[in-house]
C-alpha cells in the first residue's frame, strides 16, 4: 500500500472532526459561465458544477493569477452526502479485499488518504473542488497523474509532493499552487487536484477556530 509521508495530516484525523462548524449560509453557485467546466464527473442534477459562492469567487481570482496560456479546469465541486458515502465505502471495501490484514481503523485511515469520510467531507459542503490546468483549447497539461488516480494505481504519484513525476508535471503543480494558495485555498496533500476553502480541513491547516461551511 502506498502511504503518504508520515507528517501528512489525513482528513480522518480526530482534530479535523473536532473543529466546530458555523455555516455562514452562502448559497451554491454555478461554475458554468465563470470558469471552464469539464464533464467527466457530470451527474444528472448538475451538482458537480456547483460550489459555494465564496469559493467560486476565490477560484475566479486564482484564474487571473495564472500565467499566460494556463487556465483552471474544474472537474468536480459539490457532491451530495449519499454519493460521498457510496464512494468512500466502495473504496474502503476494495482496500479490505486487497489488504485483508488491515483492521477496521486502519482501513478507515487508509481510505481517507483518497476519499474523505462523510462526516468531514468538504465536497458535501460545496467547499472543495477537484481541478486541473488546461490551455486555451482545453487540452490538459501534464500533472503527473490523471485527476482521481488512486495511490495504488498511480504508485503514489497522486500525492502532491511526490518525487516520482516528471519535471514538467512538478512545474505545473507549482503553477497551480501559486495561483490557488494566495486565493486562500488549501490542498489535501494526497491528491494534487483537491483544494478547499472554508471546510474543517481548511480550518485545521490555516489555524481558523471554526469552519465556514458545513454539509448541505
Amino acid at each position: 500500500m502506498w502511504l503518504p509521508p508520515g507528517d501528512t495530516v489525513l482528513i480522518s484525523d480526530p482534530r479535523v472532526a473536532a473543529i466546530p462548524v458555523s455555516d455562514i449560509g452562502e448559497p451554491l453557485a454555478e461554475v458554468r459561465g465563470r470558469l471552464r467546466l469539464d464533464e467527466r464527473m457530470a451527474d444528472p442534477e448538475g451538482a458537480y458544477g456547483r460550489l459555494r459562492a465564496g469559493l467560486l469567487d476565490r477560484l475566479a481570482d486564482a484564474e487571473r493569477r495564472l500565467p499566460g496560456g494556463f487556465h483552471l479546469l474544474i472537474v468536480e465541486g459539490y457532491r451530495p452526502v449519499a454519493v460521498q458515502r457510496r464512494i468512500f465505502e466502495g473504496y474502503r471495501d476494495g482496500l479490505a479485499t486487497r489488504f485483508p490484514g488491515l483492521t477496521p481503523g486502519e482501513l478507515h485511515a487508509a481510505a481517507s488518504r483518497y476519499v474523505s469520510p462523510v462526516e468531514v467531507a468538504p465536497h458535501t459542503a460545496g467547499a472543495a473542488v477537484d481541478l486541473t490546468l488546461c490551455d486555451a483549447g482545453g487540452i490538459e497539461y501534464d500533472m503527473g497523474t490523471a485527476v482521481n488516480d488512486t495511490p495504488e494505481t498511480s504508485g503514489g504519484a497522486c500525492y502532491t509532493a511526490s518525487p516520482d513525476i516528471s519535471e514538467d508535471a512538478r512545474r505545473h503543480r507549482k503553477i497551480l499552487a501559486a495561483a490557488l494558495e494566495p486565493a486562500g485555498l488549501v490542498n489535501y496533500p494526497t491528491e494534487w487536484w483537491h483544494w478547499s476553502y472554508g471546510d474543517r480541513y481548511w480550518a485545521l491547516v490555516t489555524g481558523a477556530d471554526r469552519a465556514l461551511y458545513g454539509p448541505i
